[in-house]
């Protein structure tokens, strides 16, 4: 005979959540806030996503631009002197400040930083993905990629906020990491208004099907006077 085991249900773990400060008079008003990580939930076969990387369309064109004029004026000078004709004055004064100018001479150590500077500015661009404002979602598909910008995300957040009893007005900030949300609210106890907000914004982050759930950080007042 087999021994019977008992079966144990575990539930799962609920988000951390900062200790509920009391309310308490900030500048004239009652304040009360809260902080709480909600992490997203595994799907099978999700696709990892990525941040979009933009293309970079104006630092490319003024690249190209730049390069394409100073061959342009090269090669014509080249041909210019193929064709019997004298050097370029601009040819030959370039070769004359190279060869006379000291290198501590001031205009050669700022030419020297300012090319050192645009070299990095070109290789941050060319090494971060930019596009800040556009936060990744899940993805299903290996071919299909969404996304939703940082603004439309605060606004779908903000309607949610404004439809909790006692919500006077909603501020949200959508960042990569963070929502920050400020509330007032001019009837009920704060701490259950805020209860409502986080409970509400809890929602709303997981309908965002953002690929990775920013921290929620909530805060109510009360409005002075």
């Amino acid at each position: 005979m087999s021994e019977e085991r008992p079966l144990s249900l575990a539930k799962e773990p609920e988000p951390e959540r900062e200790p509920e400060p009391d309310v308490t008079p900030a500048g004239g008003m009652a304040v009360s806030s809260s902080a709480a990580r909600y992490e997203p939930e595994g799907v099978a076969g999700q696709q990892p996503a990525g941040r979009f990387w933009s293309v970079r369309r104006c630092p490319a064109a003024f690249v190209a631009l730049v390069l394409l004029l100073a061959a342009a004026l090269l090669l014509y000078d080249v041909a210019s002197v193929r064709a019997d004709r004298p050097v370029g004055a601009w040819r030959r004064r370039l070769a004359d400040e190279l060869a006379t100018r000291p290198l501590e001479d001031p205009w050669v150590i700022a030419a020297a930083v300012s090319a050192v500077v645009l070299g990095l500015v070109l290789i941050v661009l060319a090494l971060t993905p930019g596009l800040r404002g556009l936060l990744p979602m899940r993805r299903d598909s290996a071919v299909l990629r969404a996304g939703i910008e940082r603004r439309a995300a605060a606004v779908v957040l903000r309607d949610r906020g404004l439809q909790v009893p006692g919500v006077r007005t909603v501020r949200v900030r959508v960042g990569r990491r963070r929502v920050r949300v400020r509330a007032q609210a001019h009837f009920r106890d704060l701490h259950e208004v805020r209860a409502d907000l986080d409970e509400v914004l809890e929602d709303g982050i997981a309908g965002l099907g953002l690929a990775r759930q920013p921290a929620l950080t909530v805060q109510v007042r009360r409005p002075k006077g």
